[in-house]
């Protein structure tokens, strides 16, 4: 009997090892997370930026987005979230500039961002054509005229150089990708990259936001 309690006490202990080893709770540089070469200005004061790089196209970014808009919850008043929608140089993409149009008019709520991919990924509506974009405005009860004329306007099209711009700053090649305080890249499949595989996307989405609380604890010290 001794004997077996000792052995279950080993396994026991194993398994807490194993699962201390696995935690992205404290990541590594490199692996579950990146540092920019070339860190990025903000302007949050003592509260850590955060910025998700997103496509309302992406189903990845779609299913992310629950779990993501549950931790900046959570996180309340440790930072500033920020989204920005990614671009393709040489390509107009309409959800983009429906993106963008929203945030300059000011009305870009969390439902309706969340009602956005629910379009696209559930209604399987693209919204990938100027006229797909303005009649789904439309129902959203959206002046459908303000928003064509915001939607063609030359901010819309300084917010997409700027996205341009940022991508190429913080050296976005997938996405959803989180930007912490100018300085720090993880993603959920960065996330992953130092534990046992994730069985699936949520998995996925538990491991990122342990990654972040860390690299929000990190970021936030080295303000100090």
């Amino acid at each position: 009997m001794r004997f077996l309690k000792f052995a279950l006490t080993a396994m026991t202990l194993s398994a807490v090892a194993l699962t201390a080893v696995a935690s992205p709770a404290d990541p590594k540089n490199g692996v579950e997370y990146k540092t920019l070469a070339a860190p990025q200005p903000v302007d949050t004061g003592k509260k850590v930026e955060i910025i998700e790089f997103f496509d309302y196209a992406c189903p990845h970014c779609a299913a992310f987005d629950e779990s993501l808009n549950a931790w900046v919850k959570k996180q309340g008043d440790n930072i500033v979230f920020k989204r920005m929608h990614i671009s393709r140089p040489g390509t107009d993409l309409p959800q983009e500039k429906m993106y963008f149009t929203l945030e300059a008019m000011g009305v870009l709520t969390p439902e309706l961002h969340t009602k956005a991919f629910n379009e696209i990924h559930v209604n399987h509506n693209r919204l990938n054509r100027d006229e797909l974009v303005f009649d789904f405005i439309a129902k959203q009860g959206i002046d459908k005229q303000k928003f064509i004329d915001t939607y063609r306007g030359f901010g819309v099209a300084g917010r997409v150089r700027k996205s341009i711009s940022m991508m190429d700053a913080y050296n976005v090649d997938s996405w959803p990708l989180l930007a912490v305080d100018g300085k720090y890249l993880t993603s959920p499949t960065l996330a992953d990259a130092g534990v046992n595989a994730a069985k699936n996307e949520a998995e996925l989405h538990g491991e990122v936001t342990q990654v972040l609380d860390a690299l929000v604890v990190k970021a936030k010290a080295e303000k100090k």
